[in-house]
């Protein structure tokens, strides 16, 4: 397969299997509002459509007897969704509040899970008493799910165990309300599910056989296409929903969410196949990929159940993690052995920074914050209360001179279409930062020469470009950073090799995932409302 055949390829099917996905999302929510399932099931079920790019991928990369590669793709999904969904929601939401029952019941089964990854990935446990160990505790937690307190009280276990267990699933439900509110499905839902999850298979298995091909043809190894590459792309749609959620105050969806998804994965993904095809000999990259995966879930519940929820800056330390995981996958898979001590002691740095914010550290207003997510921001002031206000109250201008001194005094805010997707932060001035960020990036890496390629973390301009929900400046950043990609592969010395290539894909990839994603959001936001004519 030449390379633009591969390209190409690998294109077409992450755009259509991604795009498919929210129609097979969509239309299997409404199957279980048609079937009566709860709002807690309803989360399964949509987490479970919404992990097909993944699973498939997964299957298909393990299927062809590329293990690593498969686990690389479950595994790096699951450490970037943790930073996508949990940590940009909070990034964006500036608090994503949360029960603490939810934490603990969601929290024990995605530890369970994860702790059965690494297990299996150490070869500790064989993978088929791994996939009947995660198949246990994902069917458990279905019925806890799903079923009522009657049929609960069969089991025999303790009443008080029931109460809190029943209570924990309804404030779990509480949370999803909001997010999932399906409409019930008819007959030609049922079709086009059935037809979505066809497409999406599909779709997965050429993205990924594409993106395998690429790999080898110019020396990518298995991990970082699987666990960096196909792990990003394949988990946009739920990064995409997460941000758009946690933009409209419904961020509390997204652990329920991003939990789910992970166990899914693991069982569904990596589990099953591997009891069924065999996950081969342990590798330096798997096991360091399973690490980062449970130990990153532990630090995320640790916050979560600390301060009832996810501050920013608890979601910053999550994506910082992240950049440190994706660093250290890079460099233990192209320097190999020399890194591992390297990879190990920044694995270590990070747990303890978490450890030392966990136990010492503490959020703005922790413990007054209410359990449960956080109340909905403020309403603005109406104009119209200018109007029905006492003449007294009124100034020459016509407007209230409380509102008029606190446009001289306070802080200017942005109007309404000029704001982003962070709270009181303007469209330009995120714009301008991801433009300096990267700039500031490729002015390092020419200045250090062929010492160190930094071509990787020009991504931070259209990260920062898309938290303005405006796809033309996300665009026009995208351009901006793959120009720089191409400029800096001289100073670099690494003009025309596989390894420029490679970065620049990789940074071309991410442009246009940002650009699509900021276009989503922006197709998805409330449309300005239009100024009445004055009188």
């Amino acid at each position: 397969m030449s390379a633009a055949i591969g390209v190409a390829a690998f294109a077409a099917g992450a755009v259509v299997s991604l795009a498919t996905s929210w129609l097979l999302v969509s239309r299997l929510e409404r199957v279980g509002e048609r079937l009566g399932l709860s709002e807690a099931l309803l989360g399964i079920v949509a987490a479970l459509a919404a992990d097909a790019p993944e699973v498939s991928a997964a299957v298909s990369a393990m299927a062809s007897g590329e293990q690593r590669l498969g686990a690389g793709v479950v595994i790096g999904s699951n450490v970037f969704n943790l930073a996508a969904l949990l940590g940009l929601g909070a990034v964006v939401a500036g608090r994503i509040g949360l029960h603490r029952k939810v934490v603990l019941l969601g929290g024990t089964v995605a530890m369970g899970v994860a702790g059965v990854c690494l297990a299996v990935v150490l070869g500790v446990v064989p993978p088929a008493a791994g996939c009947l160990l995660g198949l246990f505790i994902l069917v458990l937690y279905a019925v806890a799910l799903g079923a009522s307190g009657q049929r609960l009280a069969r089991l025999r276990v303790p009443r008080p165990w029931i109460t809190w267990l029943r209570s924990a699933v309804t404030e779990e439900e509480a949370e999803l309300e909001s997010a999932i509110r399906p409409a019930p499905a008819r007959w030609p839902d049922v079709i086009v599910a059935g037809g979505s999850l066809v497409i999406v298979v599909a779709a997965s298995v050429t993205m990924e056989r594409a993106a395998a091909a690429l790999g080898n043809r110019f020396a990518v190894p298995e991990i970082v296409v699987g666990g960096l590459v196909l792990a990003a792309v394949t988990s946009l749609p739920n990064a995409v929903a997460a941000v758009y959620l946690a933009a409209r105050g419904r961020g509390a969806a997204t652990l329920s969410t991003a939990l789910n998804s992970n166990t899914i994965n693991v069982v569904i993904g990596l589990l099953v196949p591997a009891a069924l095809l065999g996950l081969g000999r342990p590798s330096d990259q798997t096991i360091l990929a399973a690490a980062w995966y449970m130990g990153l879930t532990a630090a995320v519940l640790g916050f979560a159940y600390r301060d009832r929820g996810i501050w920013r800056v608890t979601g910053i330390l999550v994506i910082a993690a992240y950049v440190v995981f994706a660093a250290s996958v890079l460099a233990l898979a192209y320097t190999g052995p020399r890194a591992a001590r390297a990879a190990i002691l920044a694995g270590l740095a990070v747990a303890v920074a978490f450890t030392a914010w966990l136990m010492l550290g503490r959020s703005p207003d922790a413990r007054n914050n209410p359990p449960g997510p956080s109340s909905p921001r403020p309403a603005r002031r109406n104009p119209a209360d200018q109007i029905r206000g006492t003449p007294a109250e009124i100034s020459a201008n016509g407007s209230s001179p409380h509102t008029a001194r606190a446009r001289i005094t306070g802080p200017s805010q942005p109007r309404r279409g000029q704001e982003s997707l962070l709270a009181g932060w303007p469209v330009r001035k995120l714009w301008v930062l991801g433009l300096a960020g990267s700039l500031v990036v490729a002015a390092i890496d020419a200045a250090l020469a062929s010492r160190a390629i930094l071509i990787g973390l020009l991504i931070v301009g259209p990260c920062c470009a898309v938290l303005t929900g405006r796809w033309v400046p996300t665009g026009l950043t995208g351009l901006w950073v793959t120009g720089l990609a191409v400029a800096l592969g001289f100073p670099d010395g690494i003009w025309g090799t596989a390894i420029f290539f490679t970065w620049l894909g990789a940074v071309a990839v991410v442009a246009l995932a940002s650009t699509a994603a900021a276009a989503f959001i922006q197709a998805l936001r409330p449309a300005r409302p239009r100024r009445a004519p004055e009188t």
